[in-house]
């Protein structure tokens, strides 16, 4: 991989095509929240936690007392957090927004169902991956197949009755077998099914917001969008 000058951080050339991506160190994509957002799996569980050790934003201006937000200043920040908890750039993110918009029922439900399903979200829930970021390059390195096919596109959206599962020429693989021992410790959501010995997963149906814990408010984002 080759980052090009002038292209700045989140953009790097591969094979020939664009790949947006944010490379800079995610502790800080946290302190600017104000709150974990857990993107990087243990160490977030661990006193080396960033916001255990800091709870003022980075930056020179970090410490400084911040002024009362406003209600656009409020839902620009739900937005950003649910960026950065999946790890998704602005057009992509606007890209699910507009097709949760089009589909019956809540558009914030819509729009958090859409961002589960995706295949990097669905390796991280199983328990395959420490974080979503580790889970979308275990995806782009082709160690995944869904319903039998090789899928290494992390925005994969998968559908009920999907089986994720790990590759057969990666099972060999050092991570995965210590993965495999690993994975009859952790739990899995409801709306999944886990099968530790074939290192697979199954979904079982859409998620529904009371299964998920986020650390964020959605309804605010669908707000901003609209305005």
């Amino acid at each position: 991989m080759r980052c090009w000058g002038g292209l700045g951080p989140q953009r790097a050339i591969v094979k020939g095509r664009f790949m947006a991506r944010y490379t800079g160190p995610v502790c800080k994509l946290c302190r600017r929240e104000g709150m974990k957002l857990f993107l990087k799996g243990e160490r977030c569980l661990s006193k080396k936690c960033a916001i255990e050790r800091s709870t003022s934003r980075p930056g020179q201006h970090g410490a400084v007392r911040a002024r009362k937000a406003s209600g656009y200043a409020l839902q620009l920040r739900e937005k950003q957090k649910v960026r950065r908890t999946y790890g998704i750039l602005e057009r992509q993110f606007r890209r699910h927004f507009q097709t949760a918009a089009r589909q019956p029922g809540k558009t914030s439900d819509n729009l958090l169902q859409l961002l589960e399903m995706r295949l990097d979200n669905l390796v991280y829930r199983l328990g395959f991956a420490d974080s979503r970021s580790q889970a979308r390059q275990l995806v782009s390195h082709g160690h995944f197949e869904v319903n039998g096919r090789k899928t290494d596109i992390p925005s994969f959206i998968a559908r009920p009755g999907d089986v994720i599962a790990v590759r057969e020429h990666s099972k060999h693989l050092e991570y995965f077998k210590t993965r495999a021992l690993m994975l009859a410790q952790k739990g899995v959501p409801n709306w999944l099914r886990l099968d530790t010995a074939a290192l697979s997963g199954r979904v079982m149906a859409l998620p529904t917001r009371t299964e998920l814990e986020l650390p964020f408010d959605e309804a605010l984002v669908v707000e901003l969008y609209q305005r």
